[in-house]
């Protein structure tokens, strides 16, 4: 990879590093636009990376321990990643120590807490305030169709709905397990 920024990787959800789930961070994106960040997260190829910049301008927050985070698919720009932020916050812990951090990003304010357990860096981060919401008719008919699933295969008691908590997903409730088994 040939950036003058340094790309780390990392895994968050495990001390293993051949386990969990990867990420990369870059903590010091200062100068990297749009098309560079999904560069990068293109040739590392996980499923989400972090750009860490500086806070904007009001963010309340400890100085040099608040940060603007913004997360990069290698397809696009995601507005909040769970795994990224752990990452990014245990690498900012081994550079400048354990302690409350705020990461401002396009979901909202997040505040993490970077604790040392057994000797290893821990990050516990409060995500921004869930909701959940209607799905419109064209938007479940699409999924609908890209699952080749009729309407029939939908649990009644599950109502299809649009989850957020930094990020907008899909929730569909099958009727049965076996239209779960043919995913």
């Amino acid at each position: 990879m040939t950036t003058k920024h340094e790309v780390l990787r990392y895994t968050a959800f495990s001390g293993d590093p051949e386990g969990g789930n990867p990420a990369g961070v870059v903590l010091d994106a200062a100068g990297l636009d749009d098309a560079g960040m999904l560069a990068i997260a293109a040739e590392l190829g996980y499923s989400e990376s972090a750009f860490v910049t500086a806070p904007p301008e009001g963010l309340e927050g400890e100085p040099g321990r608040t940060f603007t985070i913004r997360y990069f698919s290698p397809r696009a720009e995601v507005p909040f990643c769970g795994h990224a932020t752990v990452a990014t916050a245990v690498a900012l812990g081994e550079r400048i120590g354990a302690g409350d951090l705020v990461f401002s990003t396009r979901a909202g304010t997040v505040p993490v807490t970077v604790a040392e357990e057994d000797g290893a860096l821990r990050a516990t981060l409060t995500t921004v305030e869930p909701h959940s919401e209607e799905i419109a008719d064209a938007d479940l008919a699409e999924a609908l169709a890209a699952l080749d699933w009729p309407a029939a295969d939908l649990d009644p008691a599950l109502p299809p709905r649009i989850a957020f908590a930094g990020a907008r997903h899909l929730e569909l409730g099958a009727a049965t397990r076996a239209r779960l088994a043919d995913l």
